[in-house]
C-alpha cells in the first residue's frame, strides 16, 4: 500500500521499520519538530526522523497541520492509500482523517476503550493492571474514540516498568499493524464501535502526578514507581529536597503496630533498603533512589551518606509542592 507514516518517539520506530520490511511504499514521514533535550538544551531530532532519513524517506516536521495549506496540498499530491499513526503527538484535522481511502489507522498501546489518551502504558501500570495490549483503530475526530480494527492482549509483568512494557508493546503493535493493513486491503476486517461504558482515560503526565501520597498502600505506591518511569518519576521530599524513587517492593506481613504511625515515616533501615510506613497500614522497602541533582543509586550506596534515621518522615501533608 502507499503509506504516509506519522510518529515521533522510539516506540513508533518498530512500526515504521515493519512497513518497510513488508515492502509497503512509505511515501513520507511526518514527525514532531526537533526539540531541545537535556540540561544543555541540545536540539535533538525525534527517533523516527533519524530512522526515516537513514532509509532515504522524505521527512516533514510541521508545527501545525490543521491550517497548513502547504502540507495539505503536499499530502493530497502524495495520494496515500492509508495514513499510519503511532504516537505522533498531534491531533489530526478532519480534512486529513477523510483523505486516504483506507483512512487513518492508529496503533494505540492499550486495549481500547481503556486508557484513551497520551500515556496509556504509564497509567495502566500505575493503576495496577495486569493485562494490557495493543489496538489498531480507524481515527475519528475524538481522542482515541474511533472504531476498533484489531486488538491483541498481553500480560504486564509484576516487576515491569513503563519503558520495558512500551518496548514490548511497540513490537507487538508493529506486527498488529501489518496484519491490520492486510485485512483492510482484503476486506476481512469490519470496524466495530468502542463501548463507551468501558472507557477510561490516560492523560498526559505532569510533574505533580509523580508526587507520592504515602496514605496509599505500599502496592499502589510501587505501581506508580514502576509506571511513572522515566518521567515524571515517583517522588517525595527528604528534608526539603526532591527524592525520586526508582526501585521498591511491598513488604510482606501484617503491620498493625504501624496503625498510629504517620504515613511516610521511616520505620526501619536495612543494609539494602530503607522501609517506609504506608497506608493500610503497609510497608514499602525502597531499594533505589535519586536525590535531586545527584545520580541514581542503589539504596545501600545512598544510605552511606544520607544519614537517615528511624522516625524521619518523608514528604509532607497536602498537595505536591510547586515544581519547575
Amino acid at each position: 500500500m502507499r503509506v504516509i507514516f506519522m510518529g515521533t518517539p522510539e516506540a513508533a520506530v518498530p512500526t515504521l521499520l515493519g512497513l518497510l520490511d513488508a515492502e509497503h511504499e512509505v511515501l513520507a514521514v511526518f514527525t514532531q519538530p526537533d526539540r531541545p533535550v537535556g540540561r544543555h538544551h541540545v536540539l535533538t531530532p525525534p527517533p523516527v526522523k533519524e530512522v526515516a532519513q537513514a532509509k532515504g524517506i522524505p521527512v516533514y516536521q510541521p508545527e501545525k497541520l490543521r491550517t497548513n495549506e502547504g502540507m495539505r496540498a503536499l499530502i493530497q499530491e502524495l495520494a496515500p492509500e492509508v495514513i499510519v499513526v503511532v504516537a505522533y503527538g498531534k491531533i489530526l484535522p478532519a480534512w486529513l482523517l477523510h483523505l486516504p481511502p483506507f483512512g487513518c489507522v492508529n496503533v494505540h498501546f492499550s486495549l481500547l476503550p481503556k486508557y484513551r489518551g497520551a500515556a496509556p502504558v504509564q497509567w495502566a501500570i500505575a493503576m495496577g493492571e495486569t493485562i494490557t495490549g495493543v489496538t489498531t483503530m480507524l481515527m475519528d475526530e475524538g481522542v482515541d474514540t474511533g472504531p476498533i480494527l484489531l486488538q491483541r492482549a498481553c500480560e504486564i509483568g509484576p516487576d515491569e516498568t513503563a519503558p520495558e512494557l512500551t518496548e514490548r508493546l511497540a513490537r507487538l503493535g508493529a506486527e498488529l499493524l501489518l496484519e491490520t493493513l492486510a485485512g483492510l486491503r482484503a476486506g476481512r476486517i469490519e470496524p466495530r464501535p468502542q463501548d463507551e461504558t468501558q472507557a477510561s482515560h490516560a492523560p498526559l503526565l505532569r510533574r505533580e502526578h509523580g508526587w507520592v501520597d504515602w496514605r496509599l498502600s505500599a502496592v499502589e505506591i510501587r505501581n506508580r514507581i514502576r509506571g511513572f518511569q522515566p518521567w515524571p518519576g515517583a517522588w517525595t521530599l527528604l528534608e526539603g529536597a526532591r527524592l525520586i524513587l526508582w526501585g521498591a517492593e511491598a513488604a510482606v506481613g501484617r503491620f498493625e503496630e504501624d496503625a498510629q504511625v504517620a504515613p511516610g515515616t521511616i520505620c526501619a533501615i536495612e543494609r539494602e533498603a530503607f522501609v517506609v510506613v504506608c497506608g493500610g497500614p503497609s510497608r514499602l522497602r525502597i531499594t533505589e533512589v535519586q536525590l535531586e541533582g545527584r545520580r541514581r543509586l542503589p539504596a545501600r550506596e545512598f544510605l552511606k551518606g544520607a544519614r537517615l534515621s528511624i522516625g524521619l518522615r518523608l514528604g509532607r501533608e497536602g498537595p505536591p509542592p510547586a515544581t519547575s
